[in-house]
């Protein structure tokens, strides 16, 4: 199960969580998020993968995020159409689409992204195109018949390993941590990881 810890921006935190053997680092490159990365951290991950995340972001700045930060994947979180999909995979590297979740019906819009994307991301819909806090009802995924692998997020906490260890879909691929295990927005507990994946890993 790929582990995914998104929001990172202080350099000895990312270092820190990395050697945690956290497979994806994300930094959010959203203006308005409050874990917004302005400036390369003096430290960016070597053995975690680069995960760049995006709201409607022209296509320009993406691909001079990818190469000023050597980013792995994009993540998609707001309203990208296929079209804009296609323009992204000229940066060569994995192209992931979150789409916010309530009902089976909201599983619709990830149909015309069959075949464009590496991974889906499904977060909890709410007032914020990311990082609510919230989480939505897994059973929803029952509904999924796609073939894209996904990635669960929308609140996942330090609790949540039982519910986790009893969900089964046969595409996901991981799960995404990010503000329930915050000291601060951007700074992560370590210490809450370090006991989360103890746990999740325990057999």
């Amino acid at each position: 199960m790929v582990i995914k810890v998104c929001g990172m921006r202080e350099a000895e935190n990312i270092r820190a969580v990395e050697e945690l053997g956290v497979q994806w680092l994300g930094l959010i490159f959203w203006s308005k998020s409050s874990r917004y990365v302005a400036m390369p951290p003096a430290y960016l991950p070597t053995r975690a993968k680069r995960i760049g995340v995006f709201v409607d972001a022209p296509i320009d700045e993406v691909m001079q995020h990818v190469t000023d930060y050597g980013l792995h994947a994009v993540q998609l979180h707001g309203k990208e159409s296929p079209e804009y999909v296609r323009e992204c995979k000229n940066a060569q590297c994995a192209i992931i689409k979150a789409f916010n979740i309530a009902t089976p019906a909201d599983l619709k819009q990830t149909e015309p992204y069959e075949g464009l994307v590496d991974y889906f991301l499904f977060d909890t819909k709410g007032p914020s195109v990311g990082g609510n806090g919230t989480q939505f009802d897994w059973t929803v995924l029952n509904a999924y018949h796609g073939t894209t692998p996904f990635l669960l997020s929308g609140g996942i906490g330090p609790d949540d390993v039982p519910r986790i260890r009893s969900f089964s879909h046969p595409q996901q691929a991981g799960i995404d941590l990010n503000s329930r295990f915050e000291l601060a927005p951007g700074l992560k507990d370590v210490n809450a990881i370090t006991r989360f994946l103890k746990e999740l890993q325990a057999p």
